[in-house]
């Protein structure tokens, strides 16, 4: 008799344990639910305060802006960067907003960064002119492509001035044409007063107050631009009235 109470005694004993463990058990996991709860809703509030509040929203007013060069039309710039104002910062698209900028004519690319909390920095890198070449009127001013980034009535005063056989089977010329201002440094490309060329191997251009420079194609164009600036800076292109760097390890110099 006392075996059999003893043993229910025992079988009692772990009922009640089992039972404060369930209870335990069921303590923990509301604990962790309530944690778990407690962790979505502080980043559903952080993901509204984020997305939807109003004090994260893009300010249209608060944008800086660099890059715009001599040509770029700000007025341009500020109609696309305008277009989102009011999106949340977190979800602002900038790769559509640079890839809207680079449309933009003189934009040749564009960056876009996030400035919290509701503003933005855009730097662009401008297609700057090389030249002006005559138009029906005034000048188009084109780039090292020549795509045309502006226009001018009269003739800049710091851009040469192109001159050559216009139509497609005169494009190579053009081309040769800007390919030396593009390889000339900037000093001396504002020096140059025109360029002319009448095949793509016979390119020369007068310089402002200067000789005339017979340059050839477009060719070893660096160095022709390096030979000539050591003359212009020597004793022997006083007087000058042609200097030929054509050929540029036997550059010539011819006075009246």
């Amino acid at each position: 008799m006392s075996t059999r109470l003893s043993s229910a005694v025992v079988t009692l004993r772990m009922q009640e344990r089992l039972k404060e463990r369930r209870s335990v058990e069921r303590r923990v996991r509301a604990i962790r639910w309530s944690k778990r709860l407690a962790i979505a809703g502080a980043a559903a509030g952080a993901a509204y305060v984020v997305l939807m509040s109003p004090f994260l929203e893009f300010d249209s007013d608060a944008v800086e802006a660099s890059g715009f060069g001599s040509v770029v039309d700000r007025v341009e710039v500020d109609d696309v960067v305008a277009a989102f104002d009011g999106v949340a910062l977190a979800t602002l698209n900038t790769s559509h907003m640079e890839n809207q900028l680079t449309e933009i004519v003189g934009v040749s690319a564009a960056q876009v960064e996030k400035v919290w909390p509701t503003g933005l920095r855009v730097t662009l890198t401008p297609s700057e002119p090389v030249a002006a070449i005559p138009a029906d009127e005034g000048f188009a001013l084109v780039t090292q492509t020549g795509e045309q980034v502006s226009e001018s009535e009269d003739a800049p005063a710091d851009l040469p001035v192109v001159r050559v056989p216009v139509g497609e089977e005169h494009e190579r010329i053009l081309s040769g044409v800007l390919g030396v201002l593009e390889q000339t440094p900037v000093a001396l490309r504002e020096s140059i007063e025109n360029v002319e060329a009448d095949t793509e191997d016979s390119i020369h251009f007068v310089l402002r107050d200067g000789p005339r420079v017979e340059w050839g194609s477009v060719e070893a164009s660096a160095v022709k631009a390096d030979v000539l600036e050591v003359l212009l800076a020597s004793e022997e292109a006083e007087g000058a009235t042609v200097i030929d760097v054509s050929a540029p390890t036997l550059p010539t110099v011819a006075t009246d």
